[in-house]
């Protein structure tokens, strides 16, 4: 039997100011399709200025909402191909 290795890589990118960060998250699939999405972090007037927390926070949502995406992507994929609707996957 063969095995293939396949490798995704993410990128992750930020864009901040003194109250809120902002990340994209993008993955480029084997079969050259692309997910993208959001996340989004606001820093609370009493909490000090910690820019790697609010993009450690945007970032985990937007890593969220790419796992969901492609959660999705896959049932779209596994429906069309059987014809019936597929059994929900599990995260």
């Amino acid at each position: 039997m063969m095995h293939t290795t396949v490798g995704w890589h993410v990128e992750l990118e930020f864009q901040e100011d003194e109250t809120h960060t902002r990340a994209v998250a993008m993955v480029r699939l084997s079969d050259g399709s692309e997910v993208r999405a959001h996340g989004h972090a606001s820093r609370h007037n009493s909490d000090s200025h910690q820019p790697r927390v609010g993009e450690e926070i945007a970032g985990a949502r937007a890593l969220n909402e790419l796992a969901m995406q492609l959660l999705t992507k896959a049932h779209g994929e596994i429906d069309s191909a059987s014809g019936r609707t597929s059994h929900s996957i599990n995260v």
